[in-house]
């Protein structure tokens, strides 16, 4: 009777041993990141939104991202002063990057959600996609590329 217990266990312990499909691994988005340059396109022009005296950095936990943009000059220059900062939850579903914007500077954007195709190669961190707010008539593509910190 024993044997037969052994080998009905063993059978059992193999069937629930099932192979998955390849899974791949989530993009390592969870981190800080700091912009190094950005485009931006409406209708059929391009232009860069990356300005070099300004420093923006995003950072990117399990479950929320944050975003920080300040002048390199401590708003000393009141020409070009800059301050922003926002933030929310997130999710990613393959390559696809949905912020749900719930902080902001700006509180005409809060409440929106934005998609946007990521991809990280090394420590690049890209993210593509379509900004559209109908209350403030911006419909435009953006391209934000950010390195790890």
């Amino acid at each position: 009777m024993k044997p037969i217990l052994s080998l009905f266990l063993t059978l059992a312990l193999f069937a629930s041993c099932q192979t998955t499909p390849e899974q791949k691994p989530p993009i390592p988005l969870i981190g800080t990141w700091e912009l190094i340059s950005a485009t931006s396109t409406e209708k059929d022009s391009t232009f860069t939104t990356f300005n070099p005296k300004n420093k923006m950095i995003k950072i990117i936990t399990p479950t929320h991202f944050a975003f920080f943009l300040h002048d390199l000059t401590m708003g000393k220059d009141t020409a070009t002063a800059a301050y922003s900062g926002g933030g929310g939850t997130y999710t990613l579903v393959d390559s696809t990057y949905t912020e749900h914007l719930e902080y902001f500077n700006h509180r005409e954007w809060e409440g929106h959600t934005f998609s946007f195709v990521a991809t990280v190669k090394n420590d690049t961190f890209t993210q593509q996609g379509v900004e559209k707010l109908e209350n403030l008539g911006i419909d435009r593509v953006i391209v934000e590329k950010y390195k790890r910190l």
